[in-house]
Formats: structure tokens, C-alpha cells, sequence
């Protein structure tokens, strides 16, 4: 990565520092707690934002819940139920999404690849992903999200006739999911994998990978990072670069089978990529 020279020197002081510190002072347990939950951009996340108000955004926590999921709860209640509310204002280019993640799903389903029998929609909300590039493709869906209000507008509105293909609806965060073994021939997640904490996503993906049946795929769409680490504290969304995203994967021991860009989004909208891995 571009940005490698200066990022490692930034690392080297933190070791520095670390190596210095008293291990019973409190800078010390903030920052070790910072690295086991985000063990792959906090270093870069700590480049941006002092240590202190970082933990406070992510790591505290709010009525015995971290406020980093906290946070973006009480964000997802005042989004509406609705396609633009899923879009974030962007519903011009949910048809361009949509169209990607078909044409990158078509890869690994089929004769000799993944199965059609069942799919998992993570972080769903009304199903916009479901209704336009899974239903399409499998017998049958289950679908998981944090909101309430999205899961009903799926089932009762937007999802019309495809409704009835839903096996299960899953009221769950996802960082609390864990999945039936053997179950799914693909899994998506779109637009969440920014929710989780780096040790959070890394030990779903450990959990989901045990609940794909054979040749089944795991399947990652979501906001990346042109360098680094981006953290909004409004929704508590992290936006890693590629390269970060990858090491989480890794470590989680799936291997990644095909990485493309979605193309056709305006300039001006943070890149947004797809992995597929097993």
C-alpha cells in the first residue's frame, strides 16, 4: 500500500511505547483493548483520533452494551423502512448495485460450484439485496437484521410473493449470530462487515464458514477505504482499506477466491468491493 512507509513508522512508535509503558496504568488498558478488538486498523484508526476519544466510540460501554454498537442501534432508528432509507440517498444506484453483485454472484453458483437450495442475507434490512439478487437464484432465504421495523417491511410490503420463500427471519446482531452448521450454499453480507469490530467480523466469518454446505461461498460487499481506516462515530461504521479487510479474512482461515470492484458508481462515492472466500 502506498501509505505503508509512514503507517509502519507510526507502528514502530506505538511499540516504542508499549515497550515504555506502565502495564497498570489506564493508557495501557485502553490501548490493549483497542488491539484485541481491532487488531487490524486500530493502528491506523490511532493515526486519526486520540487514543481516549477513540476508545470512547468503540470500546465503552452504554447500558452494558459497547457503545460502538450502540451507536449505530440508535442510527438505524430514525432510517426509514424504504429503499432510499437502505441507499442512504443513493437510491439512483441501486439498480448499477444491484446488477454487480448479480453478475459477481454468477461466478460461483451452478453446476461443479455453490449450490441453489438456501441463502443468508446478513444485515437485510428490507431485503433490497435479497429481493433483487438472491430470490432470483435460490429456492429459499433466510434473512437476518437488528431492526425490527426493516424485517416487517420486508416481510409484509416489499418483499411481495418472495415472501413466502423466506424460511426464517432472524431479529439477531450479528456479532451475537451464529449460524446452523452446514446450512447455506451463500452467505451476504452487504453493507454490515463495517458494523463489527475487526475481532468481531474475523470470529462471524470463523461461525459462518462452519454453516456452508459443500463448495458453498461467503460473499462481502461493503465500502473500502482509498487508505487506511475511516471511523464514523455517527452510525459507528469503519471503512478499511482492501489490504485491512483481507487480513481479517485470513486470519479468520477462509481463503479468498476473487476480489472485484463495483463499477459504474459516481467518483465522489467511496470505492466499494466484493470478496468472495470459503
Amino acid at each position: 500500500m502506498e501509505f505503508s512507509g509512514t503507517h509502519q513508522a507510526f507502528r514502530d512508535r506505538w511499540a516504542k511505547t508499549d515497550d515504555e509503558m506502565c502495564k497498570h496504568s489506564m493508557s495501557f488498558h485502553l490501548h490493549n483493548t483497542l488491539r484485541k478488538e481491532f487488531f487490524a486498523s486500530y493502528l491506523y484508526l490511532l493515526e486519526q483520533i486520540p487514543l481516549v476519544k477513540l476508545y470512547a466510540v468503540t470500546c465503552e460501554y452504554i447500558k452494558g452494551e459497547k457503545q460502538f454498537y450502540y451507536r449505530a442501534q440508535n442510527f438505524y432508528k430514525d432510517v426509514p423502512a424504504s429503499e432510499e432509507g437502505m441507499m442512504g440517498d443513493f437510491v439512483e444506484i441501486s439498480e448499477i448495485d444491484l446488477e454487480g453483485s448479480r453478475q459477481f454472484l454468477k461466478k460461483f453458483v451452478g453446476p461443479g460450484k455453490a449450490g441453489t437450495k438456501r441463502a443468508l442475507d446478513c444485515g437485510c434490512g428490507i431485503g433490497r439485496v435479497s429481493k433483487g439478487v438472491l430470490f432470483p437464484v435460490f429456492e429459499s432465504m433466510e434473512m437476518l437484521d437488528m431492526m425490527e421495523e426493516f424485517i416487517l417491511h420486508a416481510h409484509e410490503v416489499y418483499l411481495g410473493d418472495y415472501a413466502d420463500r423466506v424460511e426464517a427471519y432472524y431479529l439477531y446482531n450479528l456479532q451475537e449470530f451464529s449460524p446452523l452448521t452446514k446450512r447455506y450454499d451463500v452467505i451476504w453480507l452487504q453493507w454490515v462487515a463495517c458494523h463489527l469490530t475487526d475481532k468481531d467480523l474475523m470470529e462471524f466469518l470463523m461461525r459462518a464458514k462452519q454453516s456452508l454446505r459443500p463448495n458453498g461461498v461467503i460473499f462481502i460487499k461493503d465500502n473500502m477505504a482509498r487508505q487506511g481506516c475511516k471511523l464514523d462515530p455517527i452510525d459507528s461504521s469503519i471503512i478499511r482499506h482492501l489490504d485491512i479487510m483481507k487480513n481479517i479474512i485470513q486470519t479468520a482461515g477462509l481463503t479468498i477466491l476473487d476480489v472485484e470492484k463495483q463499477e459504474g458508481f459516481p467518483e465522489a462515492i467511496v470505492p466499494v468491493w466484493m470478496i468472495a472466500m470459503h
